[in-house]
């Protein structure tokens, strides 16, 4: 989920508020990239010198459809999340519309199940369900912590997309 406080005019903004704003669209983002970061490095090195390992045995034509289609929904969803990210966040505004009336953190858990592994199948390789499961434990890790400030900020609005979000534990 993804929140801020509203934007300010430039010249009234108090040094460092721009990037402040930038903080809270990352959300835990960031956080999440950083943890994922070192299992990827890792893995791609590894995957480079034992390609056979990683090999999920050059998928079939039927296989690759399948992860085209998938994969394009996930990209789909990040780009329709991040949109309602740039328009609505800057207002202030809680977004429980979308994919965000699906889960409460579309881009991580469609970044985690519905890109990665699929890029990874018409990649060859298995790696990609890897570090999808990555991403998906760091999610698990730090949105709680977003979920606290969202909290905070939307008081009982936040409690009822809570209630109203329709597979809220992914």
């Amino acid at each position: 989920m993804w929140y801020a406080l509203p934007l300010m005019d430039a010249s009234s903004s108090p040094p460092g508020a721009a990037q402040g704003t930038l903080k809270l669209l990352v959300g835990s983002g960031e956080k999440i990239a950083l943890f994922t970061l070192p299992f990827l490095g890792v893995g791609l090195i590894l995957n480079i010198l034992y390609p056979d390992v990683f090999s999920v045995g050059g998928p079939s034509a039927l296989v690759q459809w399948i992860a085209i289609v998938i994969l394009a929904v996930g990209i789909i969803n990040w780009m329709w999340s991040a949109l309602l990210i740039l328009i609505k966040v800057p207002r202030g505004e809680l977004i429980t519309t979308g994919p965000y009336a699906i889960v409460k953190h579309p881009l991580y858990t469609g970044m985690a199940f519905l890109v990665l592994p699929w890029l990874g199948v018409l990649c060859n390789s298995w790696l990609g369900f890897v570090i999808g499961a990555i991403v998906y434990v760091g999610c698990r890790f730090y949105a709680p912590r977003e979920e606290e400030r969202l909290a905070k900020m939307f008081g009982s609005m936040w409690d009822y997309y809570c209630h109203t979000v329709k597979i809220p534990w992914l």
